[in-house]
């Protein structure tokens, strides 16, 4: 076997791993928002305690890429590919720490009866959920144009984080009885919104991978 044929296996090796971190993570956000609708503690305490796999491919990711760095010693495009998958495991990684975060203000709020129907909220992590999903799609296939309508889908959370922190702020002045839940509430939005920031740091990373440039999204 040569040298460039290694170094392709061990770069598709590479991807799948980050395939496969970023599904593990999807599953974990899905969860999450299910158990704080149905409040349920059970499914919360499981997120946390699965978070363990997300670390350990995100370290064997972080293992692989180095060991390909230093054994093959990639340079232009190949460079970018090892360095960038590097990135986005470490954004993805941040996603699934916000996955565990939304389980345990739910675990906080317990089984008082929520004051506001949660739509919004799940509206909100539908779309964060789904630039994820996109994200992984558009590095696996260095699609520029997928990249970029990842990045326009944040501007749609963050519209909606607003709205639904305007929401909570006037319910916590008329429902003072039940701030610490309306306080967890604003929590779990701003761990879906940061949830949308990496995945739009992902696309970021897609375009300095396929145009050798860097771009700044998230402004």
């Amino acid at each position: 076997m040569s040298i460039r044929e290694r170094f392709e296996i061990d770069l598709k090796n590479l991807r799948d791993k980050l395939i496969e971190i970023g599904s593990v993570t999807e599953i974990a956000l899905n969860k999450s928002i299910d158990a704080l609708e149905k409040q349920n503690i059970d499914e919360a305490l499981q997120i946390i305690e699965d978070d363990y796999r997300v670390d350990d491919l995100d370290e064997e990711i972080n293992d692989l890429a180095i060991l390909l760095i230093a054994k093959q010693q990639p340079v232009a495009t190949d460079l970018r590919r090892v360095i960038v998958a590097i990135k986005i495991s470490s954004d993805i990684e941040r996603m699934a720490d916000f996955a565990v975060n939304i389980a345990k203000s739910t675990i906080r709020i317990g089984d008082e009866p929520l004051v506001k129907p949660i739509k919004h909220i799940r509206r909100m992590h539908e779309i964060a959920t789904k630039m994820l999903s996109l994200s992984i799609k558009a590095f696996n296939e260095e699609d520029l144009v997928l990249a970029k309508e990842v990045a326009d889908m944040d501007d749609q959370v963050d519209e909606l984080y607003g709205e639904t922190i305007r929401d909570i702020l006037d319910l916590m002045s008329s429902k003072k009885d039940s701030y610490q839940q309306l306080t967890q509430l604003m929590f779990i939005c701003r761990y879906i919104e940061r949830t949308a920031d990496h995945a739009t740091n992902i696309s970021e990373s897609i375009m300095y991978l396929i145009k050798g440039q860097r771009y700044d999204l998230n402004s």
